[in-house]
């Protein structure tokens, strides 16, 4: 096991030190951050409209209308239908941080290439008309969000490098000394922003003349449809969560490192539940994977599925050391953080605990994938609870308020309970032998 251990530090640690530096995976870790207050937001309207209660419907009809529920659901549509044209800003804005240049200048710049390399037309049958006629000008909301989140994502990083790339060159309109600071920055941003934007537009018009029509097309095609059917299934979850558990043995934050490359995905897919969910609450929903499968149903108590471990501490850890651990982890643990214990155990280059830790999500995510995907459990909703909601609570709420998706919670703690005793029994008794070892070799006190 050492050996092994030592065989992942050398493979994994260079690349993945390297990685956790890529500028663009940060940005669109960090930038894509900038949606979730909005899709939680817009996930407590889509809860509201769709409590699972008899006679809910009728109720609130009688007071608020037959139109109640479609009125209820104006705020999800301006926060979900927008996640693109919010992650194009905040993608732009963290890349040209880390360039220091002006970031709030390249996030706009970065919002008009968005906008402009998507169609603005729209087929629209007037009332009373027997065809449909092209509209101009019309912003298709389709697009805007996790439906045009690749395409954000791409432009935003092509804007801002063309963007640094000449304000760094110097090739910019320079004011004269006594012009606002404001002002100033404007004129500096013309001109890159102005290739920026002549560069966007050659692209759309080339693509226009292809097959794929339209840059989101083609992006969709040779980039979302392969990434999408990887992580959408089983095998890509298995691989996804190995991969987040070999960095975090090694020290570093695999959730992130993975996350960045994984989530616009897993967004988009639970994105596509939310839509099936908001037309018929108690429909099929297209997608077992998504962001909350692994937030909610595997990472309970933070990755590695730790609780377990937190619990098994808190009430039958018999050394000192993991007693005081225990009580220190149990509160953050409940709400799915587990720095503490990642480091303080340590399971960190830890032998004995990486078994464990590595194992238990691998077999929750093959539980939990065949519980939903036979249909014994409901898909999760769409719905975007908070990754702090403590378990029980987040099942109920993440499928759209069956208790199914609280009972595989709770299924999924025992099973992660049964894989950590055994190794954290074998850990602890080494802690208890360390303990004796020591006060055994203190020095008596003198006597006078």
């Amino acid at each position: 096991m050492d050996k092994l251990i030592q065989y992942f530090e050398r493979a994994l640690m260079p690349f993945a030190s390297r990685l956790a530096a890529q500028k663009h995976l940060q940005a669109i870790r960090d930038g894509i951050v900038l949606t979730s207050p909005l899709i939680i937001i817009g996930s407590f309207f889509l809860i509201i409209a769709s409590l699972p209660i008899p006679n809910y419907p009728e109720f609130m009809a009688s007071i608020f209308g037959d139109q109640w529920r479609n009125k209820l659901i104006y705020p999800v549509f301006v926060t979900f239908d927008i996640m693109g044209l919010v992650a194009s800003i905040g993608i732009a804005y963290r890349l040209a941080e880390k360039y220091k240049v002006d970031a709030l200048s390249a996030a706009s710049v970065s919002l008009v290439s968005f906008l402009l390399v998507t169609p603005l037309n729209t087929m629209f049958t007037p009332e009373g008309a027997t065809a449909a006629v092209e509209v101009g000008g019309v912003i298709p909301m389709a697009l805007m969000g996790s439906r045009g989140l690749f395409v954000a994502m791409v432009f935003a990083i092509i804007s801002v490098e063309i963007f640094r790339y000449i304000i760094q060159k110097d090739i910019v309109i320079k004011m004269p000394e006594g012009v606002p600071p404001a002002v100033s920055k404007s004129f500096v941003a013309l001109f890159p922003a102005f290739v920026v934007v002549v560069v966007v537009w050659l692209i759309r018009l080339v693509m226009e003349n292809t097959s794929f029509e339209s840059v989101h097309n083609i992006i969709s095609t040779l980039l979302g449809v392969p990434l999408t059917m990887l992580g959408s299934s089983l095998i890509g979850s298995i691989i996804a969560v190995l991969l987040i558990h070999l960095l975090w043995s090694c020290g570093l934050h695999g959730a992130n490192l993975v996350g960045a490359v994984m989530s616009p995905i897993w967004l988009m897919l639970m994105d596509q539940n939310r839509v099936a969910f908001q037309a018929d609450p108690n429909g099929q929903l297209p997608n077992v994977v998504t962001a909350q499968f692994f937030d909610l149903w595997i990472y309970i108590g933070g990755s590695g599925t730790t609780l377990a471990l937190v619990v098994a501490m808190f009430f039958w850890a018999k050394s000192a050391q993991l007693k005081s651990l225990g009580r220190l982890s149990i509160g953050p643990g409940v709400f799915n953080i587990n720095e503490p214990v990642i480091f303080g155990m340590p399971i960190v280059m830890n032998p004995i605990l990486i078994i464990p830790f590595i194992l238990t999500p691998i077999v929750l995510v093959i539980v939990t994938y065949f519980a939903m995907e036979t249909g014994l459990v409901a898909r999760p909703s769409g719905v975007s609870v908070p990754w702090t909601t403590p378990m029980l609570f987040s099942g109920y709420l993440a499928t759209g308020g069956k208790i199914s998706g609280l009972v595989l919670q709770a299924v999924n703690f025992l099973i992660a309970f049964l894989i950590y005793y055994p190794f954290f029994r074998l850990w602890d008794n080494q802690k208890l032998k360390e303990e004796r070892a020591a006060e055994n070799t203190q020095t008596p006190p003198v006597s006078v």
